[in-house]
Protein backbone atom coordinates (compact mmCIF):
# COMPACT_ATOMS: atom_id res chain seq x y z
CA UNK A 1 0.00 0.00 0.00
CA UNK A 2 1.22 3.27 -0.53
CA UNK A 3 2.37 5.42 2.06
CA UNK A 4 2.04 9.45 2.21
CA UNK A 5 4.67 9.73 5.20
CA UNK A 6 7.93 9.28 6.56
CA UNK A 7 9.26 10.45 9.31
CA UNK A 8 11.95 10.11 11.80
CA UNK A 9 11.23 7.27 14.09
CA UNK A 10 8.89 8.60 17.73
CA UNK A 11 7.81 7.22 20.54
CA UNK A 12 3.86 7.92 21.28
CA UNK A 13 2.65 8.49 24.71
CA UNK A 14 0.61 5.89 26.19
CA UNK A 15 -2.14 8.31 27.60
CA UNK A 16 -3.52 10.80 24.57
CA UNK A 17 -6.77 12.40 24.54
CA UNK A 18 -10.14 11.75 24.70
CA UNK A 19 -11.62 11.35 21.89
CA UNK A 20 -14.75 13.45 22.69
CA UNK A 21 -13.15 17.00 22.71
CA UNK A 22 -13.96 19.26 20.26
CA UNK A 23 -10.43 20.79 20.52
CA UNK A 24 -8.17 18.09 21.25
CA UNK A 25 -3.91 19.01 21.39
CA UNK A 26 -1.81 16.20 20.18
CA UNK A 27 -0.41 14.73 23.11
CA UNK A 28 2.66 12.90 22.72
CA UNK A 29 4.95 11.60 25.75
CA UNK A 30 8.18 10.39 26.06
CA UNK A 31 7.09 7.00 27.52
CA UNK A 32 9.52 4.16 26.05
CA UNK A 33 7.21 1.50 27.70
CA UNK A 34 4.42 1.63 24.72
CA UNK A 35 5.02 -1.35 22.61
CA UNK A 36 5.79 -1.43 18.76
CA UNK A 37 5.37 -3.36 16.22
CA UNK A 38 6.64 -2.94 12.14
CA UNK A 39 3.42 -2.51 10.49
CA UNK A 40 3.40 -5.79 8.53
CA UNK A 41 -0.14 -5.54 6.12
CA UNK A 42 -0.20 -6.06 2.50
CA UNK A 43 -3.91 -6.12 0.74
CA UNK A 44 -4.76 -8.67 -1.13
CA UNK A 45 -7.01 -6.66 -3.23
CA UNK A 46 -5.48 -6.21 -6.85
CA UNK A 47 -3.23 -3.11 -8.04
CA UNK A 48 -5.99 -1.32 -9.59
CA UNK A 49 -8.59 -1.58 -6.76
CA UNK A 50 -10.11 1.96 -5.96
CA UNK A 51 -7.79 3.92 -3.31
CA UNK A 52 -9.60 6.01 -0.49
CA UNK A 53 -7.99 8.96 1.47
CA UNK A 54 -8.78 8.29 5.05
CA UNK A 55 -7.90 11.29 7.38
CA UNK A 56 -6.74 10.21 11.28
CA UNK A 57 -4.61 11.75 14.11
CA UNK A 58 -1.93 9.23 13.97
CA UNK A 59 -1.12 10.16 17.98
CA UNK A 60 -4.23 8.60 19.46
CA UNK A 61 -3.29 5.04 21.08
CA UNK A 62 -4.73 2.28 20.94
CA UNK A 63 -7.12 3.62 17.67
CA UNK A 64 -4.74 5.21 15.77
CA UNK A 65 -0.99 6.00 15.89
CA UNK A 66 2.52 5.39 13.62
CA UNK A 67 5.13 2.71 14.59
CA UNK A 68 8.68 3.41 14.10
CA UNK A 69 8.61 3.16 10.36
CA UNK A 70 6.11 6.15 10.26
CA UNK A 71 3.25 3.59 9.31
CA UNK A 72 0.18 4.03 10.84
CA UNK A 73 -1.34 1.00 13.23
CA UNK A 74 -3.88 0.48 15.75
CA UNK A 75 -7.05 -0.20 16.42
CA UNK A 76 -9.23 1.96 13.82
CA UNK A 77 -6.44 1.26 11.51
CA UNK A 78 -6.79 -2.49 11.77
CA UNK A 79 -10.75 -1.81 11.07
CA UNK A 80 -10.58 0.49 8.11
CA UNK A 81 -8.15 -2.05 6.31
CA UNK A 82 -10.14 -4.88 6.96
CA UNK A 83 -13.40 -2.99 6.05
CA UNK A 84 -11.65 -2.00 2.72
CA UNK A 85 -10.66 -5.85 2.07
CA UNK A 86 -14.47 -6.80 2.39
CA UNK A 87 -15.99 -3.70 0.16
CA UNK A 88 -13.19 -3.60 -1.99
CA UNK A 89 -10.79 -0.24 -1.85
CA UNK A 90 -7.56 0.20 -0.72
CA UNK A 91 -6.94 2.92 1.71
CA UNK A 92 -4.19 5.74 2.28
CA UNK A 93 -3.58 7.50 5.46
CA UNK A 94 -3.59 10.91 5.92
CA UNK A 95 -1.96 12.54 9.44
CA UNK A 96 -4.24 15.09 10.68
CA UNK A 97 -4.82 17.39 14.15
CA UNK A 98 -8.08 16.38 15.59
CA UNK A 99 -10.09 19.18 14.08
CA UNK A 100 -8.57 18.91 10.23
CA UNK A 101 -10.46 15.61 10.64
CA UNK A 102 -13.72 17.31 10.46
CA UNK A 103 -12.24 19.87 8.34
CA UNK A 104 -11.08 17.69 5.43
CA UNK A 105 -13.89 15.66 4.87
CA UNK A 106 -16.31 18.57 5.12
CA UNK A 107 -14.28 20.25 2.00
CA UNK A 108 -14.04 16.93 0.15
CA UNK A 109 -9.94 17.02 0.44
CA UNK A 110 -10.26 13.58 2.52
CA UNK A 111 -13.13 10.71 1.83
CA UNK A 112 -13.50 9.58 5.54
CA UNK A 113 -11.95 9.88 9.29
CA UNK A 114 -11.17 7.66 11.75
CA UNK A 115 -9.43 8.29 15.25
CA UNK A 116 -11.41 7.04 17.89
CA UNK A 117 -14.72 9.18 17.24
CA UNK A 118 -17.51 9.01 18.97
CA UNK A 119 -20.95 9.71 17.97
CA UNK A 120 -23.06 12.45 19.14
CA UNK A 121 -26.19 14.54 17.72
CA UNK A 122 -24.10 17.78 16.41
CA UNK A 123 -22.12 15.57 14.86
CA UNK A 124 -24.65 13.27 13.43
CA UNK A 125 -26.32 16.84 11.95
CA UNK A 126 -23.20 17.79 9.88
CA UNK A 127 -21.76 14.67 8.82
CA UNK A 128 -22.68 11.40 7.58
CA UNK A 129 -21.91 9.00 10.66
CA UNK A 130 -21.20 5.19 9.83
CA UNK A 131 -23.09 2.72 11.81
CA UNK A 132 -21.28 2.16 15.37
CA UNK A 133 -18.46 -0.07 14.98
CA UNK A 134 -16.68 -0.17 18.71
CA UNK A 135 -18.05 0.22 21.48
CA UNK A 136 -15.79 3.09 23.62
CA UNK A 137 -17.07 4.09 26.76
CA UNK A 138 -16.01 6.20 29.41
CA UNK A 139 -14.27 4.69 32.44
CA UNK A 140 -13.10 4.70 35.30
CA UNK A 141 -9.42 3.66 36.28
CA UNK A 142 -7.89 3.79 40.01
CA UNK A 143 -5.19 1.55 42.19
CA UNK A 144 -6.88 -2.29 42.39
CA UNK A 145 -7.77 -3.00 46.24
CA UNK A 146 -7.99 0.60 46.95
CA UNK A 147 -11.30 1.24 46.10
CA UNK A 148 -14.17 -0.60 44.81
CA UNK A 149 -15.34 1.99 42.23
CA UNK A 150 -18.60 0.86 39.29
CA UNK A 151 -20.08 4.59 38.82
CA UNK A 152 -19.72 7.52 39.33
CA UNK A 153 -22.20 8.29 42.46
CA UNK A 154 -19.04 5.71 44.03
CA UNK A 155 -16.72 8.97 43.03
CA UNK A 156 -18.17 11.04 46.10
CA UNK A 157 -15.46 12.50 48.39
CA UNK A 158 -12.72 11.37 46.20
CA UNK A 159 -10.08 13.16 44.01
CA UNK A 160 -11.16 12.65 40.62
CA UNK A 161 -8.77 13.73 37.39
CA UNK A 162 -9.86 14.08 33.62
CA UNK A 163 -8.74 15.15 30.62
CA UNK A 164 -9.30 18.97 30.22
CA UNK A 165 -12.77 19.57 28.09
CA UNK A 166 -13.49 16.01 27.48
CA UNK A 167 -17.00 14.89 27.89
CA UNK A 168 -16.12 12.97 31.04
CA UNK A 169 -15.51 16.27 32.79
CA UNK A 170 -19.27 17.07 32.17
CA UNK A 171 -20.14 14.16 33.41
CA UNK A 172 -18.71 14.22 36.89
CA UNK A 173 -19.91 17.53 37.36
CA UNK A 174 -23.08 16.64 36.63
CA UNK A 175 -22.96 14.05 39.28
CA UNK A 176 -20.74 15.82 42.03
CA UNK A 177 -19.90 15.12 45.37
CA UNK A 178 -16.64 14.71 44.76
CA UNK A 179 -13.72 16.28 46.90
CA UNK A 180 -12.06 18.01 43.57
CA UNK A 181 -11.65 17.72 39.63
CA UNK A 182 -8.51 18.40 38.34
CA UNK A 183 -7.75 18.62 34.66
CA UNK A 184 -5.00 17.60 32.78
CA UNK A 185 -3.58 18.65 29.35
CA UNK A 186 -2.87 14.85 28.63
CA UNK A 187 -3.53 11.17 29.01
CA UNK A 188 -0.74 10.36 30.11
CA UNK A 189 -0.65 13.35 33.06
CA UNK A 190 -4.15 11.71 33.83
CA UNK A 191 -2.25 8.39 34.41
CA UNK A 192 1.01 9.74 36.13
CA UNK A 193 -0.88 11.60 38.81
CA UNK A 194 -3.20 8.55 39.71
CA UNK A 195 -0.16 6.09 40.20
CA UNK A 196 1.45 8.75 42.62
CA UNK A 197 -1.78 9.53 44.42
CA UNK A 198 -2.04 12.80 43.21
CA UNK A 199 -5.91 11.77 42.29
CA UNK A 200 -7.90 8.48 43.09
CA UNK A 201 -9.42 7.67 39.94
CA UNK A 202 -8.77 8.73 36.69
CA UNK A 203 -12.09 9.33 34.16
CA UNK A 204 -10.84 8.87 30.21
CA UNK A 205 -12.35 6.09 27.33
CA UNK A 206 -12.03 2.84 28.17
CA UNK A 207 -9.42 1.47 25.48
CA UNK A 208 -7.27 4.71 26.18
CA UNK A 209 -6.96 3.38 29.94
CA UNK A 210 -7.13 -0.15 29.44
CA UNK A 211 -3.85 0.54 26.30
CA UNK A 212 -2.28 2.47 29.36
CA UNK A 213 -2.58 -0.12 32.06
CA UNK A 214 -1.32 -2.69 29.53
CA UNK A 215 1.59 -0.87 28.83
CA UNK A 216 2.46 -0.07 32.74
CA UNK A 217 2.75 -3.67 34.29
CA UNK A 218 4.59 -2.29 37.27
CA UNK A 219 1.06 -1.31 38.49
CA UNK A 220 -2.11 -3.05 39.24
CA UNK A 221 -5.07 -0.93 38.00
CA UNK A 222 -8.29 -1.67 37.21
CA UNK A 223 -10.72 0.29 34.67
CA UNK A 224 -14.25 -0.19 34.94
CA UNK A 225 -15.99 1.33 32.05
CA UNK A 226 -19.79 3.09 33.49
CA UNK A 227 -21.37 4.27 29.91
CA UNK A 228 -23.61 1.81 28.24
CA UNK A 229 -23.30 0.02 25.02
CA UNK A 230 -26.98 1.54 24.53
CA UNK A 231 -25.98 5.10 25.09
CA UNK A 232 -25.00 6.64 21.59
CA UNK A 233 -22.47 8.42 23.06
CA UNK A 234 -20.12 5.23 24.10
CA UNK A 235 -20.01 3.96 20.58
CA UNK A 236 -17.18 5.10 17.36
CA UNK A 237 -18.52 5.88 14.19
CA UNK A 238 -16.31 6.78 11.01
CA UNK A 239 -17.36 10.43 9.91
CA UNK A 240 -18.12 10.78 5.95
CA UNK A 241 -19.68 13.93 3.86
CA UNK A 242 -22.98 14.01 4.73
CA UNK A 243 -24.27 13.84 1.27
CA UNK A 244 -21.94 10.40 0.23
CA UNK A 245 -25.13 7.97 0.76
CA UNK A 246 -22.86 5.76 -1.31
CA UNK A 247 -19.88 5.67 0.33
CA UNK A 248 -22.06 5.47 3.75
CA UNK A 249 -24.05 2.28 2.61
CA UNK A 250 -20.22 0.77 1.32
CA UNK A 251 -18.72 1.66 4.89
CA UNK A 252 -22.13 0.33 6.67
CA UNK A 253 -22.00 -2.79 5.09
CA UNK A 254 -18.24 -3.50 5.56
CA UNK A 255 -18.91 -2.93 9.61
CA UNK A 256 -21.83 -5.24 9.65
CA UNK A 257 -19.90 -8.12 7.56
CA UNK A 258 -16.62 -7.65 9.56
CA UNK A 259 -18.88 -7.69 12.91
CA UNK A 260 -19.78 -11.35 11.85
CA UNK A 261 -15.67 -12.17 11.94
CA UNK A 262 -13.04 -11.92 14.68
CA UNK A 263 -11.20 -9.09 13.09
CA UNK A 264 -12.15 -6.47 15.61
CA UNK A 265 -11.16 -9.24 18.45
CA UNK A 266 -8.17 -9.55 17.15
CA UNK A 267 -7.28 -6.34 16.99
CA UNK A 268 -8.45 -5.34 20.73
CA UNK A 269 -6.08 -8.54 21.98
CA UNK A 270 -3.30 -7.18 20.03
CA UNK A 271 -3.62 -3.34 21.66
CA UNK A 272 -5.78 -3.35 24.66
CA UNK A 273 -5.36 -7.25 25.60
CA UNK A 274 -7.60 -10.06 25.94
CA UNK A 275 -9.44 -8.42 28.79
CA UNK A 276 -10.76 -5.83 26.90
CA UNK A 277 -14.48 -5.30 26.50
CA UNK A 278 -16.26 -6.69 23.32
CA UNK A 279 -18.37 -4.32 21.35
CA UNK A 280 -21.75 -4.99 23.08
CA UNK A 281 -21.00 -5.50 26.75
CA UNK A 282 -22.41 -4.38 28.93
CA UNK A 283 -19.95 -2.13 31.95
CA UNK A 284 -18.04 -4.25 34.37
CA UNK A 285 -14.40 -4.02 36.37
CA UNK A 286 -11.86 -5.71 34.34
CA UNK A 287 -8.09 -5.58 36.35
CA UNK A 288 -5.39 -4.85 34.00
CA UNK A 289 -2.90 -6.59 36.30
CA UNK A 290 -0.58 -7.57 33.23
Amino acid sequence: MKQLYRILPLVLGVGMVGCNNANQPETTANDSSQEQAKDTFVSSLPDDAPVLKVATTGNLAPYSMQDDYGNMQGIDIDIIRAIGEDQGFKVEFYKETWQELFDSVASGERDLAISGISYNDERNEKYGLSMPYYFNPSAIMYKSGEHQLNTLSDLKGLRVGVLEGAKQAAQMEAVGGQESITGYATGFLLYENLVQDNIDAALLDAPILQYTAKNHPEYKLTVVPYEKASEPTSQSVILMAKDNEQLINTINQGIANIKNTDAIQKSEERWIGSASQPLDSTPKATEQAN
